[in-house]
């Protein structure tokens, strides 16, 4: 199975992107909800509930991990590639090669949790490959409790979408990376707030594209996994919200089955 987990069902829109790209593998997500967001803890915690996420989706059969969180991307990449002798993705880098490839002027903004932009690692990514390149970060946490509240469609939402966009419309960037799971969700606002001008980078679809390209590249890992159109979701919380999140992301409806870790 492909595991994947996130801090709460933002991450769903990385398991939609799997399933777009990889038809009929089997797939287990779990998300954190009751804990959600992650982007409010400290690096400690957000290392401990990754190591612990991690350990559960090993349990349910996962032979290769999709980190959908980019709060655990930033803080946990380095302590989790030391401890577990598999495949895991995180969702920073693929985006950050993406970015890099569409824009034309190097001037990048991202948007993500406080924890994800205040660890920088979208700069230093970027910066390693482009050292002219402009980075400008702007940290949005109302925007997955939003989403989460399914005020994906409420003008309170878009006029702090737009808050928050501001300053970095102003810098004129031409490249957007959405740093955080739960974004592609407020996709359209984002865009119409930002500009139709400027490229928006979905971290969903450039790590799904990368777990495809490796999986070709390594058939004795394709080989692996199931392959019968196998799909759990767990979550450590759920609620109506929830399931309507779930819904509009799936655009079906999602069993999410409660379990406590």
């Amino acid at each position: 199975m492909i595991g994947i987990f996130d801090s709460g069902t933002g991450g769903l829109t990385i398991a939609r992107a799997l399933a777009d790209h990889l038809p009929g593998y089997d797939i287990v997500y779990f998300g954190d909800t009751a804990r959600t967001p992650y982007g409010n803890r400290s690096p400690e915690a957000v290392i401990r509930y990754t190591l612990r996420n991690i350990h559960f989706l090993l349990d349910k059969g996962a032979k290769i991990i999709v980190m959908a969180c980019n709060t655990a991307s930033s803080f946990a990449d380095e302590h989790i590639t030391k401890r577990f002798d598999i495949p895991i993705f995180e969702v920073i880098t693929p985006a950050v090669a993406l970015s890099l490839n569409v824009s034309k002027t190097f001037r990048i903004g991202v948007i993500g949790t406080r924890a994800t932009v205040n660890s920088g690692i979208y700069e230093k990514k970027i910066r390693e490959i482009n050292p002219d390149a402009k980075i400008y970060s702007a940290a949005c946490p109302l925007l997955v409790p939003l989403v989460e509240e399914c005020w994906t469609d409420k003008p309170e939402t878009r006029m702090i979408v737009k808050k928050y966009l501001y300053p970095l419309k102003v810098r004129q960037i031409d490249t957007l990376i959405l740093g955080c799971t739960h974004y592609p969700i407020l996709k359209k606002i984002i865009q119409r707030k930002i500009g139709k001008r400027v490229n928006l980078i979905d971290s969903s679809l450039a790590v799904s594209e990368t777990v495809k390209d490796f999986l070709e590249k390594h058939p004795e890992v394709d080989n692996s996994l199931g392959k019968e159109g196998k799909a759990e979701f767990f979550v450590s919380d759920v609620t109506e919200h929830l399931e309507n999140t779930a819904r509009i992301i799936f655009k079906r409806n999602i069993a999410l089955r409660l379990i406590r870790i």
